[in-house]
C-alpha cells in the first residue's frame, strides 16, 4: 500500500481545495513573499494553462521562479534551462520549491587529456 503524502500536516486533495493565498501561508518565507506580493499576468497565465492540462499534456514554460503549486502535481511541465526545455513530472515532494530547482543550467565539464607539447613528458613523442 502506498504511503499518503502530507507536507504541512495537510493531505494533496486539502492543498487542492485551497486558494493560492492560503497555500502561501504554508510555504517558507521566500515563496511566500512572492505570491503574497502578486502574480504578474504571464505567471497566471502559465498557472491557468497547467490547470487545464491534462496528464499527459507538455506545457513549456521560461518561468523558473515560480513556486511548485498543488495544481502542478502530476502534471508535465517543460523547463526551459538557457537551451532547451527538460520534461519534469511534478511529484508532490516537489510542493513548495521553485521550478528552477529541477533543471540544471550548467554542465559538468569534462576536459580531455592534455595536447602534445603540454607536459614535459610529452615533449620527445613523435608527432607522427
Amino acid at each position: 500500500m502506498a504511503k499518503e503524502f502530507y507536507f504541512r500536516n495537510r493531505t494533496i486533495e486539502e492543498l487542492d481545495k485551497m486558494s493560492i493565498n492560503e497555500f502561501s501561508e504554508l510555504l517558507k518565507s521566500r515563496q511566500r513573499r512572492l505570491l503574497k506580493r502578486g502574480l504578474k499576468n504571464n505567471e497566471k497565465k502559465f498557472i491557468e494553462k497547467v490547470k487545464k492540462a491534462g496528464s499527459e499534456d507538455y506545457v513549456k514554460t521560461h518561468l523558473r521562479h515560480i513556486p511548485v503549486l498543488p495544481c502542478f502535481i502530476g502534471k508535465k511541465i517543460g523547463i526551459y534551462q538557457g537551451k532547451e526545455f527538460t520534461s519534469v513530472i511534478m511529484q508532490p515532494e516537489m510542493l513548495g520549491h521553485r521550478l528552477g530547482e529541477f533543471t540544471m543550467t550548467r554542465r559538468k565539464i569534462v576536459h580531455s587529456a592534455a595536447g602534445l607539447g603540454a607536459t614535459r613528458g610529452s615533449k620527445f613523442v613523435s608527432k607522427k
